[in-house]
């Protein structure tokens, strides 16, 4: 694009076409794990911003003060460019001791995101070390790092100030309470995997996409684990799907079969609303309401500066479907899940990518699950039936069972690490095995306490 001159619509479908896949060998995992923030010592009390910047200080980076500290705009580090793209995301950024990032959620929720790993082995490994860095120093604050999906207690409350999460509560405001909720209530275990080759094979992009948003369904029932809210039981397993289900469907729900996934994911990030225009030295980032990327590209209301490659860039950080096309893919149906848990999902995962034949039978067990052979379930879809009922579901119950089957016979084959396939064999006998999911635990505990 040349200075100065006007970002067009053509140009704005090449940008996000050439960079949501990555195309190349799968051969990488890594994850981004969320986790709530809570009092070591009263799991009711409201988390302080305070607690939690001290947590960042441990990791290299002055303590900032959370709420409107913090630059308004990636532009004000374009001398640092990897900063400034980081800054998009949230601008606090301490390294862990693998050079893993840290950043603070809107409700105080701490996010690690690994670098992208080799193996499992070596994912295991470098991140359980952050994690106990990071609890330790979570620990020295009188804090601890929850893995539940969805607060169990605490109703959500906001305590970043940042013109982004501003803009992003308004936004979410026009439909109702889940936006806030799911901003300052909800983690989860964002697996990620390399997109895959431009071919037609196996290993190829699109094949992989797919296979993804088949077993989909499959993954949030086996990892549920928000069933309460208020310290209350909602009806579903993964209350904090239950959250995303109610939110702006064109920005949370899977882009509509549409040939290439190029093609699709590009449509749908043109065609979702503006969440927020940032406005170097303002604290009001309000977007009009109704307003989609495209339509600014296309007949940019009066009041609107006009759009620039980094707002498109932007933009694309505000969308939340399933699998979101980051270069490479990223899984963010999963509840987050308590202690080394994490790992068994992104085994999993990563299993029945890498594996042929463990895709091919993972494909062969969702189908059934996305055929709607009952009739009187046809109005519930497979994403809304996985969340409720969980591995309740008789047709996700035998997906589940299939899809763990082929991810321990993949592992084996492909001589993943011992603890890993124990870990995974575990979960499948304590849940899956037993049409159970983590959320049951909560469920019984606090039919326990009753």
């Amino acid at each position: 694009m040349i200075k100065g001159a006007r970002f067009t619509e053509a140009e704005a479908e090449a940008q996000v076409h050439g960079i949501c896949f990555k195309t190349g060998p799968p051969v990488r995992v890594g994850v981004e794990l969320e986790w709530l923030v809570r009092d070591r010592h009263d799991p009711t009390l409201p988390v302080q911003a305070e607690l939690v910047a001290a947590t960042l200080a441990e990791f290299g980076e002055s303590a900032p003060r959370l709420g409107r500290a913090g630059p308004a705009d990636p532009s004000d580090d374009q001398h640092d460019p990897e900063r400034a793209r980081r800054l998009v995301r949230n601008p606090y950024f301490p390294t862990l001791p693998s050079g893993a990032s840290l950043t603070v959620e809107p409700g105080g929720q701490l996010e690690l995101s690994s670098a992208p790993a080799a193996t499992l082995g070596e994912l295991r490994e470098v991140t359980g070390r952050d994690l106990t860095a990071l609890r330790d120093a979570a620990a020295g604050v009188g804090l601890e790092l929850c893995g539940y999906g969805l607060d169990p207690l605490r109703p959500p409350r906001r305590v970043l100030d940042l013109p982004r999460y501003v803009a992003m509560e308004k936004f979410w405001d026009r439909e109702g309470p889940w936006g806030r909720q799911m901003m300052c209530g909800t983690a989860s275990v964002q697996v990620c995997v390399d997109a895959g080759e431009d071919s037609t094979g196996g290993s190829g992009y699109r094949a992989r996409w797919r296979l993804l948003h088949a077993i989909g369904p499959v993954l949030v029932a086996a990892f549920a684990n928000s069933p309460l809210r208020g310290g209350k039981p909602t009806g579903w397993r993964s209350a904090r799907q239950q959250a995303w289900a109610h939110m702006d469907p064109g920005r949370t729900r899977a882009p509509a079969e549409n040939g290439d996934p190029r093609d699709a994911w590009t449509a749908y990030a043109l065609d979702a609303e503006l969440m927020c225009v940032r406005e170097p030295g303002s604290a009001d980032w309000t977007a009009p309401a109704g307003l989609t990327f495209r339509d600014w590209l296309r007949d940019r209301p009066a009041t609107l500066r006009p759009p620039t490659p980094e707002d498109l860039d932007y933009h694309l950080t505000t969308l939340f479907p399933p699998v979101r096309p980051h270069g490479h893919l990223e899984l963010r149906m999963i509840d987050a899940q308590l202690g080394d848990g994490w790992i068994v999902p992104a085994a999993v995962v990563m299993a029945l990518t890498s594996d042929a034949r463990a895709a091919e039978a993972a494909m062969a067990a969702a189908e059934p699950v996305w055929a709607r052979s009952w009739e009187h379930m046809r109005s519930i879809g497979p994403w809304l039936r996985a969340a409720r009922f969980g591995p309740a579901d008789p047709t996700i119950s035998r997906a589940s069972k299939q899809c763990f089957e082929a991810a321990e016979a993949a592992l084996s084959r492909s001589g993943a690490p011992a603890p890993i396939r124990q870990a995974v064999a575990d979960f499948t006998e304590r849940y899956v095995l037993k049409d159970r999911c983590p959320a049951d635990d909560q469920l019984e505990e606090l039919h326990d306490r009753a």
